[in-house]
């Protein structure tokens, strides 16, 4: 019963109440079943939705206790990829948001979870390893790894298991921004714009529909 109140909310995460609640019910269920592995990768996605999406007093700590589920999950049941993947989410908010100690320290961690999604099950959630290897690579500062040419690669992979992602053609335009190539990087936003918004993913699409808009705007 609690599972699917906590499913249903979190569909409704757009209204952060709705997340928060969500997260205390997959917290509390961990707590009563410290095996249950479910509760553990829904606490980190929830945490993850909570760290990028809550006023900012919540964040970080949303994103550490994010960490902390995921590698519970990981534990539970290592040879799935969920534990892994929302372990690397949860760092990778971290290291953006909250600066260079940050983004050192959590580099090397990142990269090894991602590597391991690929290995276990490379198209989970329409190739999000991919996808955030390809971030990984272009906010990596080069001298400790980064590569707009491995970025470009990922994010490449990343669209051929779903090439209407809002977020991979948002990611891949940014990267060409980057590199001057202006006119590629527009097509691809303008293909985030009008790509269908995913039943799932409505929160993230609309998300990344609102980026590309503003992006898109600055390039014109």
């Amino acid at each position: 019963m609690h599972a699917q109140s906590a499913d249903a909310l979190y569909a409704n995460r757009e209204n952060i109440a709705d997340a928060r609640e969500a997260v205390r019910l997959w917290d509390d269920a961990l707590r009563k079943n410290p095996r249950g592995f479910d509760a553990a990768w829904k606490l980190a996605r929830g945490d993850y939705w909570l760290g990028t999406h809550a006023p900012d007093a919540e964040r970080r700590a949303s994103l550490e206790r994010g960490i902390e589920a995921g590698r519970r999950a990981s534990a539970i049941a290592p040879d799935l990829p969920e534990g892994h993947f929302w372990t690397a989410a949860n760092m990778g908010a971290l290291a953006e948001s909250y600066g260079l100690r940050a983004g050192l320290r959590y580099r090397k961690p990142i990269k090894e979870e991602l590597e391991t999604v690929l290995r276990l099950a490379p198209a989970f959630m329409q190739g999000s390893a991919d996808r955030a290897l390809g971030r990984w690579y272009f906010k990596v500062p080069r001298l400790f790894g980064g590569s707009h040419r491995r970025a470009i690669e990922h994010l490449q992979k990343s669209l051929t298991y779903n090439p209407k992602s809002t977020v991979s053609l948002y990611f891949l335009a940014e990267v060409l921004d980057d590199d001057g190539r202006k006119a590629e990087a527009r097509g691809l936003l303008q293909q985030v714009l009008d790509a269908p918004v995913d039943r799932e993913w409505g929160p993230e699409d609309r998300d990344y529909k609102a980026r590309a808009s503003t992006l898109l705007a600055k390039l014109r």
